[in-house]
């Protein structure tokens, strides 16, 4: 009999209990936090731009994508469970961190399609104590030019009536080097929340605001026509 390989583009609400949320912040606080503290010159900023939770809130981390680590950075940063849209590649059993990413509670995406199984996965999400994590670019891309922004990340955001919260990846120097006394740079900025209930373009120019201005990027995103004055006021 074939054993059946399971699919992680679905994932539902009861795999995200109380088991994995210790695992999850377990993992952070004695592999993550130590990793970083040891191997990176890092500073963290904005987290008075974190939203005051309760239970009805929703929101999805979205950040620059520089390295493998950015999954970790970001949780890093804003000491939050979040579960990672990544791409079904990852999954495969051949991959060495696989493991890793499904205990971790990531689900997969396809990148050439739309799956409903996505938008179902998102709605369990958001049921539990979990927020959702996307990287707008799609994959890794070479630091300080922002462009290709997948949309995906907005209709999703809309679909499930959540806000979006940048988070700049800045200075990042580069993998670690098992040299004495050598540390590399990184610099984290949480942003202002940006509502879901604006237009989608107007969504991604803000989004590519904020990476650019906090990350030292060149934003290569055009500013909607006609809305300099929401983008002001809002």
């Amino acid at each position: 009999m074939t054993k059946q390989i399971r699919n992680y583009n679905r994932r539902y609400a009861s795999e995200y209990n109380i088991i994995r949320s210790i695992w999850y912040m377990t993992f952070l606080y004695t592999v993550v936090i130590p990793f970083f503290s040891i191997f990176y010159d890092y500073e963290i900023t904005g987290q008075e731009n974190l939203p005051k939770w309760n239970k009805k809130d929703k929101y999805i981390f979205t950040a620059n994508h520089v390295s493998i680590f950015d999954p970790f950075l970001v949780p890093f940063a804003v000491r939050k469970l979040i579960a990672f849209m990544a791409k079904k590649e990852l999954f495969d059993s051949k991959e060495k961190s696989s493991g890793l990413i499904k205990s971790l509670g990531a689900f997969s995406v396809d990148r050439t399609k739309p799956e409903i199984a996505t938008f179902k996965t998102v709605r369990d999400i958001f049921t539990t104590s979990w927020s959702l994590g996307v990287f707008p670019q799609g994959g890794t891309r070479p630091y300080g030019k922002l462009e290709g922004i997948k949309k995906g990340f907005v209709v999703i955001a809309k679909n499930a009536k959540a806000d979006i919260v940048p988070v700049a990846i800045g200075s990042f120097s580069g993998y670690p080097q098992l040299k004495p006394f050598k540390k590399q740079t990184v610099r984290l900025h949480i942003c202002k929340p940006i509502s879901y209930k604006l237009p989608v373009d107007e969504v991604i120019y803000r989004w590519c605001e904020e990476i650019s201005k906090h990350a030292e990027y060149e934003n290569c995103i055009p500013a909607p026509e006609n809305n300099s004055e929401n983008l002001v006021n809002v």
